[in-house]
């Protein structure tokens, strides 16, 4: 078991990947009575095309097949496993995004029990075309559900707006009319390609003995059986540099006009340390220059163009990234005006000094340290960072060494407008005349 210890957190980081490729991270965490357990996939809502495994061809399976399978892993013939987790105390869950599936549980006892129906719940799956079809009406009512909210289709009427070919653009529990194209035979597909162990993490974090747990899931794998690694080939369409569609709006049942300014970016092939340095140039470029803190902010907010509910922020996978600057706003036009006349003012003079980019830096890391003292956090995070060959806790000392000729290259992204996007939602008009 190789260890790590981070000097400047205090922390230390146990790892093993054991023969069926398995990698597990535990990290215990002093003071803390309980524990969180996640098990993760490399696999989300954008691997619609891949080669399954033990075939040589590629297919493309329904959207939202990812999110389908994480609902269907569980109910079992014996029952539902979340029975299994409250029985022992435990809280369990598990979510789907665009790039990964996890599967988790959090307990103050009986955490090495928890573990095992984890571990096993996840690794024997059970699918019939029964209980294929009985969900289908379950995430139909879902994804109706979330049509409904307007936050939700703001989000994603952005994204949709930006790309023109990537499956980022599709809602990640797909379409009522997608989803009843599965069937159990493409669940198997897809578990038996993406949820072999060596695509997968399991990390643990809090009150745990990381000798303990690691030898309780080493003989817990052990005495399983599985199909040797094989690696995953997937496939994505080419994507254009340019945004699908300039400006959109929606009318939805709201009180107050909605809108989101997207930047798509294309600097999104990089991994690793790289990609982890590009990344924070980025959101230290947008915190500086749209954050709270900000003279743009400061500005719209005094004017009544944004409220509470406006942010800005950028996001970034492997093959997909982009900047959101959005809020409820009672004139979203100005907004944007506001937006793009900011960028081209400091396209013309950049206003920041080096004391801007140490304050901006030194509240980032007073937020990530913070954020270090919840277990959920740096489970779901860690992973994240894993399956993009980045370390979670490479942030603090990446971003004291981050400069200001890092955080102007990232600003020149932004830049282009043919990477700009404007999607709004307003009042309903008809709803209104009535």
């Amino acid at each position: 078991m190789n260890e790590t210890y981070f000097k400047q957190l205090e922390e230390t980081l146990y790892h093993e990947q054991l023969p069926n490729g398995l990698n597990v991270y535990i990290l215990p965490k002093k003071g803390f009575s309980k524990t969180y357990v996640t098990f993760t996939t490399n696999y989300g809502s954008v691997d619609r095309e891949f080669i399954p495994h033990g075939k040589e061809e590629p297919v493309i399976v329904p959207d939202g097949i990812a999110h389908f399978l994480e609902h269907k892993m569980f109910e079992k013939e014996d029952g539902d496993v979340f029975q299994k987790f409250s029985e022992n105390g435990a809280s369990a869950n598990a979510f789907t995004s665009f790039t990964r599936t996890a599967y988790l549980f959090s307990s103050t006892d009986l955490v090495l029990e928890n573990t095992k129906v984890l571990l096993d719940f996840v690794q024997q799956p059970y699918f019939t075309e029964q209980t294929v079809e009985k969900e289908k009406g379950i995430i139909a009512q879902e994804i109706t559900m979330y049509d409904d909210q307007p936050d939700w289709r703001l989000y994603f009427g952005a994204i949709e707006n930006m790309y023109k070919e990537h499956p980022v653009k599709i809602d990640i529990a797909g379409t009522v009319e997608s989803i009843k194209q599965i069937t159990a035979d493409h669940l198997y597909e897809c578990y038996n390609t993406f949820y072999h162990p060596s695509n997968m993490i399991v990390f643990v974090v809090g009150a745990v003995n990381p000798e303990k747990m690691m030898t309780f899931i080493k003989e817990d794998q052990a005495s399983k059986s599985f199909e040797p690694p094989q690696e995953i080939k997937r496939f994505f369409p080419n994507e254009q540099n340019a945004v699908a569609i300039s400006e959109r709006t929606l009318q939805m049942d709201v009180q107050k006009p909605k809108v989101i300014f997207g930047i798509k970016s294309n600097n999104t092939t990089i991994s690793g340390k790289e990609m982890l340095n590009y990344e924070l140039s980025m959101q230290v470029a947008v915190e500086m220059i749209f954050g709270r803190t900000s003279s743009f902010y400061q500005n719209v907010y005094e004017t009544g163009l944004i409220d509470e509910s406006y942010s800005a922020d950028y996001s970034m996978e492997h093959g997909y990234g982009f900047t959101m600057i959005g809020s409820d706003s009672i004139n979203p036009d100005m907004l944007v005006h506001a937006v793009k006349q900011t960028i081209t003012d400091n396209s013309k003079e950049w206003k920041f000094s080096e004391e801007d980019l140490k304050r901006i830096t030194r509240k980032k890391i007073g937020f990530f340290l913070r954020a270090l003292n919840s277990i959920e956090y740096i489970a779901n995070q860690f992973t994240r960072y894993s399956f993009n060959n980045m370390n979670l806790f490479d942030v603090v000392p990446a971003l004291e060494n981050l400069t200001m000729e890092q955080v102007k290259e990232a600003f020149e992204s932004l830049k282009n407008e043919n990477t700009h996007s404007v999607f709004k939602i307003i009042p309903n008009l008809k709803k209104n005349d009535e």
